[in-house]
């Protein structure tokens, strides 16, 4: 590859800065890194393309997941479970998502968050406090179940994992958005490490692109983390309902340019 403009370089900064803040706060900061490096480098790979993307993302998401423990101080006993299998799912997702036919995703992604955004503006107090509905070993082996479905799908293909995390967390498991979002950083934060664990053997990793990346996603991670913490729920919910909306034009305007063409 060759060495980026000045103004490619600017605009990896504020992709990392823009993605690290909107990851903090609900998750899908991917769906801005990686248009990003596809047109500041159409000449990469798309492994590399991805392996830049997971270097930035780990940088934004240890930022705010350490923010979030000293903050929030989500319970580990859940978010443990959470992200250990959240790993083992990503590390597999990865060994095969390139066998998996990349054309039957978006449809499937579409449905899920028309889903998502219909239940969620349907009950709009959902989220906004803490209801867990199970309780001792049956709430932890929900909690591995989401860490290991949603893993698998973040090392196979990955956009939107965050917000995905967030609403289980909160669907599925009874927890308010602001504790959900605690814990969904901490399980995005091991998928990201265990892709990783795939790409850097493989060489496919823009490191100078990357580290720039890391550097403004972690500032953007902190203040993320921390406007989410001083505004609460509410806020986060509102957030997370805006951050679907954009999902569901991009990957609905995506899935009808595949078969248009």
């Amino acid at each position: 590859m060759d060495d980026p403009s000045v103004w490619v370089l600017v605009l990896m900064a504020l992709a990392g800065l823009t993605a690290g803040w909107i990851d903090a706060v609900v998750g899908g900061g991917g769906l801005i890194q990686l248009p990003a490096l596809l047109l500041g480098f159409p000449g990469a790979s798309p492994v590399q393309i991805l392996a830049t993307n997971k270097l930035g993302s780990i940088c934004g998401t240890t930022t705010s997941s350490l923010t979030y423990l000293r903050r929030v101080r989500p319970d580990l006993s859940t978010a443990l479970p959470l992200a250990g299998f959240a790993f083992l799912g990503s590390l597999g997702g990865a060994f095969i998502g390139s066998r998996i036919p990349k054309e039957a995703f978006n449809p499937i992604i579409l449905v899920v968050l028309v889903a998502v955004g219909a239940y969620t503006l349907a009950k709009p107090s959902m989220g906004q406090l803490s209801q867990l509905r199970f309780s001792g070993r049956t709430h932890h082996v929900v909690a591995a179940l989401i860490g290991l479905g949603i893993g698998t799908y973040d090392g196979a293909l990955g956009p939107g994992t965050g917000s995905f995390f967030v609403f289980a967390m909160v669907g599925l498991l009874g927890y308010g958005f602001l504790q959900a979002s605690a814990k969904a950083k901490i399980a995005n934060w091991a998928t990201n490490l265990a892709a990783l664990c795939v790409f850097i053997p493989m060489g496919a990793v823009m490191w100078k692109v990357g580290l720039l990346m890391g550097v403004c996603n972690m500032l953007g991670g902190y203040l993320g983390a921390r406007t989410a913490v001083a505004r609460g729920s509410g806020f986060v919910r509102t957030v997370f309902v805006i951050l679907l909306v954009v999902f569901i034009v991009k990957i609905g305007y995506d899935t009808w340019a595949q078969f248009a063409g």
